[in-house]
């Protein structure tokens, strides 16, 4: 009586473990969570939500290193004076930004509505008149410049207007003394160009430049958001970002719980373990049952 409880036991525990967890309860990790702040959408699509960074709404250019561009009726426009730098600076986040091309479109190639808007003052998203005008690939309108093409053009035509949503996600780089010794983790980019995907989690390979290859070097961990003055009437409005906190970026289990060794295959070996002991206690068991029927018998 006592190995048939036994057995019945271990079946019964078995049975336990070998049933998917959806099957029996719903699942949990265990983790803490920390309950996600409440933030309220903007009313109109493209317009700031609540916890928002306004870089420029249209009236002033505070938030920039200098008001030497145009500003009048709402748009700001490249009038020379040089590149725009934001004040503060930023690490990973999301960017909203809108933008328009000289109308009519002038030039051809680089040379028509070339700007530019880099993060972390370093890694540019190429703006440029791209409808209808040809260049090098990873140089036209929404390519990480020098390093990856859109996928698809989504450009509008000159004059009207355009937007990039851009999801970022800062380097982590190992310094000693200044210089880098290590790429812990590459930037990451994603574009939506005017509600279009054109760049999915693209590694960013280093510092955008025309003419070198692209490398990281030291840097802060987090930069300013910087417009590119390239000599083009290149018009901007509805510009806002929020910061990405860098807690969000790692997972939350550890490295231990993706790994090999971790608790699902070691509850797959126990399973198997305990299969093996329930099929040597039943072959005993019928073994003994057999042998007492024989002697009953006789």
């Amino acid at each position: 009586m006592s190995s048939h409880r036994n057995l019945v036991s271990l079946f019964f525990l078995a049975a336990l473990i070998a049933v998917p967890a959806f099957a029996q309860q719903d699942w949990r990790s265990g983790i803490q969570w920390t309950e996600p702040k409440t933030v309220t959408p903007a009313a109109e699509i493209g317009a700031p939500p609540s916890d928002a960074i306004v870089l420029f709404d249209g009236k002033n250019a505070e938030a920039w290193s200098h008001d030497k561009w145009e500003i009048k009726d709402g748009v700001m426009t490249i009038k020379g004076g040089g590149d725009l730098r934001t004040k503060q600076k930023f690490g990973s986040m999301q960017l909203h930004l809108e933008f328009a091309s000289p109308k009519p479109g002038r030039g051809q190639g680089q040379g028509r509505g070339n700007s530019g808007v880099f993060l972390m003052d370093r890694f540019e998203v190429q703006i440029l008149d791209s409808y209808n005008n040809t260049t090098y690939f990873d140089g036209q309108c929404a390519g990480i410049y020098k390093q990856r093409p859109p996928y698809v053009n989504a450009s509008r035509e000159p004059g009207q207007w355009q937007s990039y949503d851009i999801f970022f996600t800062r380097p982590e780089l190992k310094i000693i003394d200044g210089k880098i010794v290590d790429v812990l983790r590459p930037a990451y980019v994603t574009i939506v160009h005017n509600g279009v995907l054109v760049v999915n989690n693209f590694a960013i390979e280093g510092n955008t430049a025309y003419h070198i290859p692209p490398a990281y070097t030291a840097m802060e961990d987090k930069g300013a958001i910087r417009l590119q003055d390239h000599g083009n009437a290149v018009q901007f409005r509805n510009i806002w970002v929020r910061e990405i906190p860098d807690a969000n970026l790692k997972p939350p289990r550890g490295k231990e719980f993706y790994s090999d060794d971790n608790t699902i295959p070691k509850l797959r070996k126990e399973v198997e373990t305990l299969k093996a002991e329930l099929e040597k206690m039943k072959s005993e068991t019928e073994t003994k049952t057999k042998d007492e029927e024989t002697k009953s018998e006789k």
